[in-house]
């Protein structure tokens, strides 16, 4: 696997600007070259994933997608979901998982954890209906008329901390926590196989 600081070529599987903005301020701190690339593939799994081991397949999925979509040195995957904690008040949280894939290996990192209002995740559990177009419908009702072009850029999690925290440093939280293995690759090898 190449050194972090010799990537020249990344595809992700997206073309979400704020997650593309995330991998591009992740990588930057490792590499000045580095060219990020976007592309559309699909999750493999629900429209809104609940649970760990779907919102990590779904991350996997577009990471080995994205890696298999044209010669590049790796594929990057984002994937959010809900994961019930339980005892807690809110219930369920929104949890995104990135993956890192050199085409052998898959690297973890997860992003912190936010809860929705209730009367967004609680429909979004029950009827499985993607919870970032029901908190957009919840949120003009409560807060906005029309959604600008700064309220879109800085993504659910940042209307909910007022821009304290942003889509895209949310997702670039994720993502630096799967370089790790590439970051110090002496510490994680012999561990047994595939991440």
């Amino acid at each position: 696997m190449k050194a972090l600081s010799e990537l020249r070529l990344v595809r992700v599987g997206s073309t979400n600007a704020p997650k593309l903005q995330g991998v591009r301020a992740a990588l930057a701190a490792f590499s000045r070259d580095v060219t990020i690339q976007g592309i559309e593939v699909e999750s493999g799994v629900s429209d809104q994933p609940l649970g760990f081991g779907e919102i990590v397949e779904g991350a996997r999925n577009r990471a080995e997608r994205a890696k298999r979509g044209g010669e590049c040195d790796l594929g990057i995957g984002y994937e959010d979901g809900l994961v019930e904690i339980p005892g807690s008040l809110e219930s369920w949280f929104n949890i995104g998982c990135a993956a890192v894939s050199d085409g052998v290996r898959i690297s973890l990192g997860l992003s912190s954890g936010f809860s929705y209002p209730p009367a967004c995740w609680q429909r979004a559990v029950a009827e499985r209906e993607p919870i970032g177009a029901l908190f957009d419908r919840f949120w003009g009702q409560r807060r906005e008329s029309s959604p600008d072009a700064v309220q879109l850029s800085i993504g659910n999690v940042g209307k909910l901390t007022g821009g304290a925290l942003t889509r895209s440093e949310y997702t670039r939280h994720a993502v630096v926590c799967a370089l790790t293995p590439l970051i110090h690759p002496d510490l994680y090898t012999g561990g047994g196989g595939k991440a």
